[in-house]
């Protein structure tokens, strides 16, 4: 059933609108059962028995195998053999299909004749709309999001039955010519935005290559790219990070001393944010005077030292800055307490290149539940130049692009925000919550 709380907005004109459009009058109202067909994904069971690499077969549709930045869908990389068509469900070019379980409530247009499990849920034979680039950016506008969420059935898994999605009030413009200005608007702001990704991606992948060449391969004991002042100043030597800091782990903090004000205490899915300067609030706080206490005591970490994940996400690195205040969780996340003779910040890359990762994932590799314990860590071996100069011309160069990586990432963000506020003004924002 619809959720209750929920009542729509009279006003059926969008805050902006082209101006050749502005006296065209209201939108029309219709559900998106009334304009297209509305049906689930089947799956022949089990689904291994029917699946074939055969170029024979029809294209098999997983949601795993979907970007979840991508429109269209064009490819992909099962295929089910003949035989089991007619207990599956096929889909044609120019349909849209919406997942039902990951990436719960996205939108896709086919490309490609296909058919889908019961993970999707297909809509079929539009009418009333002439670009279904229009239907696909009104359903992924955050109005429709919200009603697929309200209405979902579900706690930790959502799900979607067709009624449900049948009932969708869709807005249409009465001049087509409007659906197709607002489709050729957001397609273009979408092109942007994948170009700048493509940007960033390079960008990585530039990084990811410099940093093989940075740093000795394996069993050489010279990078392959070496800045000429440093030429011949001599072989690197493999050492351990026990050597350069003291490891270990915070003072334990009791769940109950958790609040929901005072200093930051964070977690690893806190480190995971800050290590890639993503924005996040934290969930949990200790007081200014359990704070107190533990810093006099205990220390806490400074600039230059690093936290490095112990469980769950292995081996995410995040050096602590000179203004940072917080404190963090005993047990899931280490501390490397630097010492001397090295460059924290020549280390931070240190830790990023394959050297270590590789180190981290043959420890954990051994053991039923995967960690990175205090002890591993004191062992692993990293590359290190007898030339603090030679480590700083090292860092400040991954660093340069690490500020263009950043700058660049904050452009992708910037105009995913544009679109995201430009669709709440080109579409009526008909859902209000009570």
């Amino acid at each position: 059933m619809i959720n209750n709380n929920m009542n729509y907005n009279k006003t059926k004109i969008p805050k902006l609108r082209f101006p050749e459009f502005k006296e065209a009058g209201e939108w029309k109202e219709k559900t998106l059962g009334e304009i297209s067909e509305i049906v689930r994904g089947g799956s022949p069971r089990p689904i291994e028995d029917y699946l074939t690499k055969s170029i024979n077969g029809l294209n098999w549709l997983k949601i795993g195998d979907i970007s979840s930045d991508s429109k269209y869908i064009t490819q992909t990389q099962e295929k089910v053999i003949k035989d089991s068509l007619s207990k599956t469900r096929e889909v044609n070019p120019g349909d849209l299909i919406l997942s039902n379980s990951m990436s719960f409530g996205r939108a896709y247009i086919l490309k490609i004749k296909s058919c889908i499990h019961d993970g999707w849920i297909a809509i079929r034979n539009i009418s009333n709309i002439t670009f279904e680039d229009y239907l696909y950016y009104f359903i992924s506008s955050e109005a429709c999001q919200k009603y697929f969420l309200i209405n979902a059935a579900g706690a930790a898994v959502k799900n979607l039955n067709a009624d449900i999605i049948k009932l969708l009030p869709i807005y249409l413009p009465q001049n087509k010519t409007e659906q197709q200005k607002i489709a050729l608007t957001l397609s273009s702001l979408d092109d942007l935005i994948t170009s700048q990704i493509q940007k960033l991606e390079a960008l990585k992948t530039h990084k990811k290559g410099l940093m093989q060449q940075l740093f000795p391969a394996e069993g050489e004991m010279v990078p392959k790219l070496r800045f000429p002042k440093f030429s011949e100043v001599g072989e690197w030597e493999e050492k351990e990070v026990e050597k350069f800091f003291t490891v270990g782990s915070s003072k334990r903090i009791l769940q109950e001393e958790w609040t929901n004000r005072g200093v930051p205490f964070y977690r690893t899915r806190e480190l995971v944010s800050l290590s890639k300067n993503e924005p996040f609030g934290s969930e949990v706080f200790i007081s200014e005077e359990i704070f107190s206490e533990i810093s006099e005591n205990y220390g806490i970490p400074t600039e230059g030292d690093f936290l490095v994940s112990g469980v769950g996400t292995l081996g995410v690195c995040y050096q602590v800055k000179n203004n940072d205040r917080f404190y963090f969780k005993d047990g899931n996340v280490l501390w490397f307490k630097l010492k001397e003779g090295l460059l924290s910040t020549y280390f931070k890359f240190c830790f990023q290149s394959d050297h270590i990762q590789n180190q981290i994932l043959a420890q954990t590799s051994i053991s039923t539940v995967g960690t990175y314990t205090i002890q591993n860590a004191k062992k692993t071996k990293f590359w290190l130049p007898s030339s603090l100069k030679e480590q700083q011309k090292i860092a400040s160069c991954l660093s340069s692009l690490d500020d263009l990586i950043s700058a660049q990432s904050q452009k992708v963000e910037a105009l995913k925000k544009h679109k995201k506020g430009l669709m709440q003004q080109l579409f009526p924002n008909y859902v209000q919550y009570l």
